[in-house]
């Protein structure tokens, strides 16, 4: 997997430009580069797949209207994950449970079973 390449095709994929971008770094260390510097530094291949994470698991790209992409990893397996910024849902409903005791539910399916 190139890193380079995969950035820019989700960057396109989310319908973003590098234009948008206002960080790209670390929010914990403050380490950062612009758009052109990582063009350079992140033109490399590295091995996606189980085994260990091999890009730094800080890393994140940050857009103009603070959505952003963040490293994930699964057992070594990494790739490029999507923050959108947060919207106020149209219709607030009122939380009276955060499980039911089944696995892996949503409030939604939570809420269905105690209205």
């Amino acid at each position: 997997m190139n890193l380079l390449k995969d950035t820019k095709e989700f960057i396109e994929r989310l319908g973003y430009t590098p234009k948008d971008i206002i960080f790209i770094g670390s929010e914990q260390s403050g380490h950062s580069c612009s758009w052109d510097e990582y063009l350079s530094i992140a033109n490399i291949d590295y091995e996606s797949g189980f085994g260990s994470q091999e890009i730094a698991r800080d890393l994140i790209i940050v857009f103009s209207d603070k959505s952003k992409l963040w490293r994930n990893e699964y057992d070594g397996s990494e790739w490029w994950e999507y923050s959108a910024i947060f919207k106020m849902p149209k219709k607030l409903k009122k939380l009276v449970a955060v499980t039911n005791n089944n696995m892996w539910q949503s409030l939604e399916e939570i809420h269905a079973e105690n209205p």
